[in-house]
């Protein structure tokens, strides 16, 4: 991870923005750099990923223009290789250093061309003015502002911009922003054309797009390892890439000393792949002394959001400090594209669609938010392999009735697309556990019990009056929403709503967010 900053203005200073840039040192601990232009300023502070010399720090220049991108772009070499037939010379092994050149080639139609996870701010020196994009379905975070009239600002995260604008804004995935005006270059839920082939047929393209989607993202000049929680998409992701590598892969899973659903499941898949396997341990204590700071380095208020970013920043922290690891391979956004539990309450194939949508569109917020952060704020790199744009865009154009769970199994295409010996059967048709209720049951009960002893009856109804926008409906919801008020003054608006199933729907009008409250929810928590 890298974390950027791009400013457009005649009243602040690279001076005065330092301080909230430094907000987000961890995400780029290797090197800082701010740069001054006429009219405003970049800045990067960078994790050595591709390129680990010197000459891959960035801003990158070109006939006066500048970039800084956050991201991973794929299969560079080959547009490397275009750009050096056209006359173009490099000083770096970066993939970002190709942005420039593309831009001088393609102006802002080079966003569509991108095969990445990315946020990036150009400076055009010609128009005196900063461009900005964001991949499309928004793994890498970008914010904006105003600081004042006639002047914008970019960065990494909100953190970076409290107390410099009055009002944060989550940049829109899939968009660029350019003369004043932000433009959807691309929307990973639109479908062209639905694929109405065999199930045998699907599950195929599902297979060898997925393992496409793995391979690309095994690329790096720093170590690799893999978050296993011994559930179906991080056990596939890690399958995919032990077949893929000549050497154990590391993989780390983490769980409460008393109860982790997922860590025996986890050190299953380990040894059936043989995996590098370290398991890693919290306790209540744990959980209640990093609330507040998993709340700030989230930047949301949402419950599930929180309880599941408790373990994976604690696995993450172990990562990095006991570890050379540098990259981290997850399994975010399978369910989006193939169900939930919830989902299996759909009341037609429109609705599930309409359901995965909203669900892909809304992801920046939530699951991608979490992995980001977590991962982040340990000055490592996510790569989201289920986020790949083939594989995701192939997947929501699978006609949504064979998506459904007509099969008596959740995610069954996904299942059967890698049945053989990728992983025990066990493991492959295991129904889900929430990662929140995976790593302990008891882990979201002692955050119950702590927001209990917060609030009576009494001030937990009239502390909820004070919240007009996404009002708390739980005594932990409101301890979420206070704690985030500390950090985010006022900034309730830049997540959406709380991520809860579709409560119109029979069966899932629940007041609370984990799949254990589900009738549907059965072995998963076994």
């Amino acid at each position: 991870m890298c974390s950027i900053m791009g400013y457009l203005g005649s009243t602040l200073t690279k001076e005065d923005l330092k301080p909230f840039f430094d907000e987000t040192i961890s995400r780029g601990p290797d090197m800082q750099k701010m740069v001054a232009f006429d009219g405003g300023v970049l800045g990067f502070e960078r994790l050595s990923i591709m390129g680990l010399n010197p000459n891959g720090m960035q801003p990158f220049s070109l006939n006066n223009n500048m970039v800084v991108c956050n991201g991973e772009i794929y299969g560079f070499r080959k547009l490397k290789d275009e750009l050096i037939a056209k006359g173009y010379s490099f000083i770096s092994e970066s993939d970002c250093e190709i942005l420039l050149p593309l831009y001088e080639q393609y102006g802002i139609e080079m966003f569509k061309m991108l095969d990445a996870e990315y946020a990036c701010v150009i400076y055009d020196a010609k128009k005196q003015s900063l461009v900005a994009a964001r991949d499309p379905i928004g793994i890498r975070p970008l914010f904006y502002g105003y600081p004042k009239d006639g002047e914008i600002v970019f960065a990494s995260e909100a953190k970076n911009l409290v107390g410099l604008v009055d009002k944060i804004f989550p940049f829109p995935p899939g968009h660029y922003y350019t003369d004043g005006e932000f433009v959807c270059y691309r929307d990973m839920t639109e479908v062209k054309e639905v694929v109405t082939d065999d199930v045998d047929t699907i599950c195929k393209n599902i297979h060898d797009k997925l393992v496409a989607g793995i391979e690309k993202r095994l690329d790096a000049d720093a170590p690799v390892g893999y978050l296993l929680s011994g559930g179906l998409d991080s056990s596939l992701v890690c399958a995919v890439a032990q077949k893929l590598m000549d050497k154990p892969i590391k993989t780390f899973a983490i769980g409460m000393s008393t109860d982790a659903i997922d860590l025996k499941y986890a050190k299953q898949v380990a040894d059936y792949i043989g995996a590098d396997h370290t398991e890693v341990y919290m306790t209540d204590e744990d959980v209640i002394r990093e609330l507040p700071n998993v709340i700030k380095l989230l930047g949301t208020y949402d419950i599930t959001t929180i309880r599941a970013s408790m373990g994976m920043y604690l696995c993450c922290k172990a990562i990095h400090e006991q570890t050379d690891v540098r990259v981290l391979l997850t399994g975010e956004i399978s369910d989006e594209l193939f169900g939930y539990k919830y989902t299996d309450f759909a009341p037609n194939a429109k609705e599930f669609q309409d359901e995965s949508a909203k669900r892909i569109r809304e992801l920046y917020m939530y699951d991608v938010l979490r992995a980001d952060r977590c991962i982040s704020v340990n000055s490592l790199e996510a790569r989201v392999p289920f986020g790949d744009l083939d594989f995701v865009q192939y997947v929501m154009s699978i006609d949504p009735a064979k998506k459904m769970n007509v099969y008596n199994k959740g995610k069954y295409l996904l299942r059967h697309a890698f049945e053989g010996d990728y992983l025990p059967e066990s493991i492959l048709m295991r129904e889900k556990a929430a990662f929140s209720d995976a790593v302990g049951h008891s882990m979201v009960d002692i955050l119950k019990a702590h927001a209990e002893t917060k609030y009576t009856d009494a001030e937990f109804e009239e502390a909820c009056k004070k919240y007009t926008y996404a009002t708390p409906f739980t005594k932990e919801s409101l301890m979420y929403r206070e704690i985030f008020e500390q950090f985010y003054p006022g900034q309730a608006e830049m997540v959406v709503d709380f991520w809860m199933p579709n409560k119109t729907w029979e069966g899932c009008n629940v007041n609370d967010p984990s799949a254990r409250v589900l009738s549907n929810y059965g072995a998963s928590g076994q």
